[in-house]
C-alpha cells in the first residue's frame, strides 16, 4: 500500500515527539500527587524535568488511553498543515531547532482539547515535541526571531515549538549552588584599569579593530555596542572581547547555520580532558538577546548551564545564587533598572569606569559553589563573562 508524503511526514513528526509523554498523561490522568511530590522536590530551573524517568506502574491503562487521544489529537492537527509546512516542521523538530526554520502560522482561536484541558495549538505542540509536561502558555517565552514576537492579539499564531522557550520561574529560588558577598559589586579603584573578572583578574588581548580590552569598554560616547563578551576556559581567557551590536547573538560551539560567536572557532591551549570534554558539549550553546525588559539567555545547548548575575536575586540580599538553567529554558539574566538601582547614587565615577554589577557570568554544564567541588566559577573547564554596557 503506497503512503502519500503527507502521510510520511506526519508518522515521522509523531515518532519524533519528546519522550517522557506517557508518564505525563498518566500523571495528568490521576496521579496529581505524586506530581506535585514530584514538583515539590524540584527546586532548579526547569521544574526538575526528567527526575524520575521511566517510572510508569499503576495507571498502566489510563497511560495509554491518554497516549491514543494525545496520538489522534496530534495527527488530527498535523493532517490540517500544508505539505511545506509539515517539511518546516519536521526540520525544526529533527534538528532540535538548531536550524533556521520558518514561522508555522496558525489560527489563534484554534484550540484543542486535551482530556480536561484546552491547549492553544502552540503550547500542544510544545508538549508534543518539546516538554510533555508543558500545562500552561504562561510558562513559555517566545524568541525574538519568531514572527509573533511582540503581537498581542494576532489572527494568526506562529506555532513552531523550537520559536518559544520555557521560561525559568524565581519566585520559589533555587538552593543556594553558591552565595557570594555583595561586595564585589563596589566599582573598582583603577579607573584606567581593563574589567576583569571577578574570580580571576583581567588580561591585555587585542579586541576587533586592533583596540584594547580597555579601549572597547570606555571608549567615551560609543553606543554602537550593548555588550561584550569574554570566554574562559578555567583561569584563561581564550581569545579577544567580543563587541555585540546586534540585538541577539547566538554563542555556540558547533551549531548548523550559526551565525555569531563560535567558541569552536578559537584556538585554545589548553589540554585539559575535561575542558575538551566540556568544550564539545556546548553545541548549540546559548543565544544572549536584548529585549525591552532586559537581557535574555536561552539555553540551547542539551546539558544545564549555571548562571550568577546581581539582578536575578534580592536587591536587599548581601548574596547572590548561582541559578541552574535547563536545556530548553530561558532566563532574564540582567535587569538594567535593577542594575542601576544598585549602584550608589552619589558615585560620580559610576559612569566613568567599569562596575561589576554590570556582569553575568554563566558555566556550561558545570556548576560551582557550596553544592559542587569547584568553589569558583574560575574552576569551571569552559565559562563566559558578559559584561554590559552602562551608558
Amino acid at each position: 500500500m503506497f503512503r502519500t508524503k503527507r502521510s510520511v511526514l506526519v508518522r515521522r513528526l509523531w515518532r519524533s515527539r519528546a519522550p517522557g509523554g506517557e508518564e505525563e498523561e498518566e500523571a495528568a490522568a490521576g496521579e496529581a500527587g505524586a506530581a506535585a511530590a514530584a514538583e515539590a522536590r524540584a527546586h532548579v530551573c526547569g521544574g526538575g524535568r526528567g527526575c524520575c524517568p521511566g517510572k510508569a506502574g499503576r495507571g498502566g491503562r489510563a497511560a495509554a488511553g491518554a497516549e491514543a487521544e494525545l496520538k489522534a489529537l496530534t495527527h488530527a492537527v498535523l493532517k490540517r498543515l500544508k505539505e511545506r509546512q509539515l517539511e518546516g516542521l519536521l526540520h525544526a523538530v529533527e534538528s532540535r531547532g538548531g536550524a533556521r526554520t520558518p514561522c508555522l502560522l496558525l489560527p489563534a482561536k484554534a484550540d484543542s482539547r486535551l482530556g480536561q484541558h484546552w491547549y492553544p495549538l502552540p503550547v500542544l505542540l510544545c508538549k508534543v515535541f518539546r516538554w510533555p509536561d508543558l500545562r500552561h502558555c504562561s510558562e513559555v517565552k517566545r524568541l525574538c526571531c519568531c514572527e509573533s514576537y511582540g503581537k498581542a492579539h494576532p489572527e494568526l499564531v506562529c506555532c513552531n515549538p523550537h520559536h518559544l522557550s520555557r521560561l525559568c520561574e524565581l519566585e520559589s529560588p533555587p538552593p543556594p549552588y553558591s552565595r557570594y558577598p555583595m561586595d564585589f559589586l563596589k566599582p573598582t579603584d583603577c579607573p584606567d584599569s581593563v574589567p576583569s573578572s571577578t574570580e580571576t583578574g583581567g588580561t591585555n588581548c587585542l579586541a576587533p579593530g586592533g583596540l584594547s580590552d580597555s579601549q572597547v569598554l570606555q571608549e567615551p560616547g560609543d553606543r554602537s555596542h550593548w555588550c561584550v563578551v569574554a570566554y574562559w576556559e578555567e583561569k584563561t581567557r581564550v581569545g579577544r572581547l567580543y563587541s555585540v551590536q546586534e540585538p541577539s547573538l547566538d554563542i555556540f560551539y558547533d551549531l548548523p547555520q550559526g551565525n555569531g560567536f563560535c567558541l569552536g572557532q578559537l584556538n585554545s591551549d589548553n589540554k585539559s580532558q575535561l575542558v575538551q570534554k566540556v568544550r564539545s558539549k556546548i553545541g548549540y550553546g546559548i543565544q544572549l538577546t536584548k529585549e525591552v525588559d532586559g537581557v535574555w539567555v536561552y539555553n540551547r545547548s542539551s546539558y544545564p548551564i549555571f548562571i550568577k548575575s546581581a539582578t536575578l536575586d534580592n536587591p536587599d540580599s548581601r548574596t547572590l545564587l548561582v541559578h541552574k538553567v535547563f536545556p530548553g529554558f530561558s532566563i532574564k539574566a540582567f535587569d538594567y533598572e535593577k542594575a542601576y538601582s544598585l549602584q550608589r547614587p552619589n558615585d560620580h565615577e559610576f559612569m566613568q569606569q567599569p562596575w561589576t554589577g554590570f556582569t553575568v557570568q554563566i558555566s556550561f554544564v558545570k556548576g560551582w559553589g557550596q553544592c559542587y567541588t569547584r568553589q569558583f566559577i574560575s574552576s569551571c573547564p569552559c565559562w563566559l563573562e558578559v559584561i554590559f554596557n552602562n551608558r
